[in-house]
């Protein structure tokens, strides 16, 4: 009998942590790189009913090029800084991508 083998990789799966601060009820959705190197993203949601979260996982997901359900908001759900996890990609590939979309 041959037994069947199963191909596994073991290397952990990519994902990035972020910290990422919102302006919502901005004029236009865009992305600003602080001085100190900090992402601050601008949304024109409002911050009133998980609105501006929404938009901030819609927002990444399109500029990431990923799916919504790969984004994720860790903390900071009712405050404008908030920590996101971003699975399938390594922080420096996700910094990159947001850098070349920056305003």
């Amino acid at each position: 009998m041959k037994q069947k083998t199963r191909s596994r990789d073991s290397s952990p799966p990519t994902s990035a942590t972020l910290t990422i601060r919102i302006q919502p009820r901005a004029s236009r959705n865009g992305i600003v790189i602080m001085e100190d190197g900090s992402l601050k993203i601008r949304l024109t949601a409002p911050p009133v009913d998980g609105a501006a979260n929404e938009a901030l996982i819609n927002f990444l997901s399109e500029v990431l090029d990923l799916s919504k359900s790969r984004v994720r908001i860790v903390t900071g759900h009712a405050a404008r800084e908030k920590i996101v996890n971003i699975e399938g990609l390594s922080e420096p590939e996700a910094r990159r991508l947001l850098n070349s979309k920056k305003e």
